[in-house]
């Protein structure tokens, strides 16, 4: 577990060393004066933690503890990549305000996240969201476009907890705030790529799937950014398509060009949004859920509400994973093109 923790960490440090080095030495001076404000030392010192991190990671002495000499918990690592103190040697007063900070946490994610879905002439939504953690690094949410037309995203920040929370509440705020200036998902992730490739500290990065929807002309515009393809099922002939990946995940790459596509919707089709949680969810023999058992989901709930889809995809996995622990947030969003004409959710 910790030579895989340590390579993970590795290839993260190593890519973000690599694309912080072609930007000092490519990117126009009024770019950087931009990304790094009047902090011109920051990018440097950011350098040299990785370097160091680097250097640790080598001679294996990355995480461990400086008390103990035993390994940092994994999920504090991951969470903290110089973390360098286990939590049992926390004193009372440290664990208890952490223990605080942490429920305190959770509260505010959880009302960030939507409390219903909004209602959508002809259509039918649904969404549902568990963290594997206290604080969790999965995302939803729903919105308005500045055409009017409905935003609906999704969203994976990698890693887990307060780290993974946080960002996810950045980003929800970046979208909100971004979206009804513009008509494009496009952009909005063009723009916040911007942002959060200089921002987002080392290792994490975040995969989106953000859309738009147009009731009238029940077309669904977007941009998969590195996300898990959504997969969309056929009335008609009862086929699936997966909306696979057209642009890497946010934060990877300085160069990032989002290419925009549209799938039109006839009654009774639906859409389904899941993080990796869905999928990577295991069973006592070790064994991932998997793609080919959601589509069978989707294919036995077809002609059922959004709702009872979600219903039977969890508890599926409920049946599928038994007593084993989730080892990722789970979220998923529903869509489907009702033939009443009335929103439901």
């Amino acid at each position: 577990m910790v030579a895989e923790l340590y390579e993970r960490i590795l290839e993260g440090l190593e890519e973000k060393e690599k694309e912080i080095t072609e930007f000092l030495e490519s990117a126009p001076e009024t770019e950087k004066e931009i990304c790094l404000g009047h902090d011109e030392n920051c990018i440097e010192e950011h350098l040299h933690v990785i370097e160091a991190s680097v250097e640790k990671i080598e001679d294996q002495t990355l995480g461990v503890c400086v008390i103990c000499h035993g390994h940092v918990d994994t999920q504090l690592l991951e969470m903290d990549y110089t973390a360098a103190v286990c939590l049992e040697h926390y004193s009372d007063a440290e664990r208890q305000r952490l223990e605080s900070e942490l429920e305190l946490s959770q509260i505010v994610q959880r009302a960030l996240l939507p409390q219903s879905v909004p209602e959508i002439r002809g259509v039918e939504l649904a969404a549902f969201s568990r963290p594997s953690e206290i604080i969790g690094g999965d995302y939803f949410d729903f919105f308005q476009f500045r055409d009017g037309t409905h935003g609906l995203v999704i969203a994976d920040v990698s890693g887990h907890g307060v780290s993974a929370g946080m960002l996810m509440s950045s980003l929800q705020m970046a979208i909100r705030t971004m979206a009804p200036e513009t008509d494009s998902p496009a952009e909005v992730l063009e723009r916040i790529n911007r942002f959060y490739i200089h921002n987002i500290h080392f290792t994490t990065f975040v995969t989106v799937f953000l859309a738009c929807f147009d009731p009238n002309t029940l077309t669904l515009s977007y941009v998969n950014a590195g996300h898990n393809p959504p997969a969309v099922r056929r009335r008609s002939d009862g086929t699936i398509t997966w909306l696979k990946p057209t642009a890497p995940a946010i934060g990877l790459a300085e160069e990032f060009h989002p290419r925009m596509e549209s799938i039109s919707f006839a009654e009774g089709d639906s859409l389904l949004l899941y993080t990796d949680g869905v999928t990577e969810v295991l069973n006592i023999g070790n064994e991932m859920f998997g793609q080919e058992r959601l589509a069978e989901l989707v294919h036995r709930f077809a002609d059922r509400p959004a709702p009872d889809l979600l219903q039977g995809v969890r508890q599926a996995l409920s049946l599928f994973g038994g007593n084993q622990p989730l080892v990722d947030d789970v979220t998923m969003v529903a869509l489907k093109v009702s033939s009443n004409g009335v929103a439901r959710g």
